[in-house]
């Protein structure tokens, strides 16, 4: 049974010979780009065993780097957790039948989904410096996880309304048809069918979240990627640091990733759930 593409043609054998000595070529390229990149670095004295030694001190990761991460997982953490919160409640809220809980949903969704995450990052880190709202040494955790919260949880709100609206109609018709009144619907039978399939895509915006705690940064702060240019001012090396940086981030990052797929696979083994949502999906402009 021959399979077809409905994306491309299949490429003939003179397409796979040229495709193949395309991709030689740039991988020799690429080659060529990060040995160019690795040797000026060197003539440098970035890669130096002396720039990493540092790295194998105790006290540097005491005084900055720990400290970064532990600001970077505490900031994710309570973001993560607040956004979905307010993700699913205008997710349902965007989808409710009664037009007073339906449309300040939709307003609050679009709003917060249209500001850039700094710029609610600042405002409420000098609206909380303001009226005293928290402790100075709290003020700029507070500032990022109000910001990652709002915009996020804008985003997941749309993810849970492509979600649902991505289910068979037959699965409100059938509640309908037996007496279930709409909350019911949505709580007992829409959503546990839904996040199964929204649970991809709410991966990658959790990854998001990771990610935007560096933006902190600008509010004083104190987070990974900032303390990795605290570490390459201080000793002199600003490559080895962020290097260092970047790879932690990727190990969370890949870990949350992992978590979230065993998660998944579980999730699916224990019912049958329907086909994965597309990111695109999820940010489909709705009524």
């Amino acid at each position: 049974m021959s399979t077809v593409s409905v994306l491309f043609d299949a490429p003939g054998p003179r397409a796979r010979v040229r495709n193949r000595i395309i991709s030689g070529v740039t991988i020799v390229i690429a080659a060529l780009v990060v040995w160019a990149v690795v040797a000026k670095l060197s003539s440098k004295g970035q890669l130096t065993e002396a720039k990493w030694q540092p790295f194998l001190t105790a006290n540097l990761w005491k005084t900055y780097v720990l400290p970064g991460i532990e600001g970077t997982l505490t900031a994710a953490a309570l973001s993560i957790v607040l956004a979905l919160v307010l993700g699913f409640l205008l997710g349902v809220g965007r989808l409710s039948q009664v037009g007073f809980i339906r449309w300040p949903s939709a307003v609050i969704v679009e709003f917060f989904r249209s500001v850039p995450v700094l710029i609610m990052m600042i405002f409420a880190y000098f609206l909380f410096a303001l009226y005293d709202v928290f402790p100075s040494k709290y003020l700029a955790l507070a500032g990022v996880v109000t910001g990652l919260t709002l915009y996020n949880g804008a985003v997941i709100a749309e993810i849970v309304r492509a979600g649902v609206n991505s289910l068979p109609r037959g699965q409100g018709e059938a509640a309908s048809a037996l007496g279930l009144r709409s909350g019911q619907t949505m709580r007992a039978i829409l959503l546990p069918q839904a996040i199964t399939s929204m649970l991809p895509v709410l991966v990658s915006q959790l990854v998001v979240v990771l990610k935007d705690t560096a933006i902190g940064y600008q509010i004083t702060f104190v987070e990974m990627v900032r303390q990795g240019t605290v570490v390459g001012s201080s000793y002199g090396n600003y490559v080895p640091a962020l290097i260092v940086i970047a790879v932690l981030m990727i190990s969370v990052n890949f870990a949350l990733s992992v978590a979230a797929t065993k998660l998944e696979k579980r999730l699916r083994r224990s019912k049958r759930a329907p086909a994965p949502m597309h990111a695109d999906a999820a940010l489909e402009p709705g009524d």
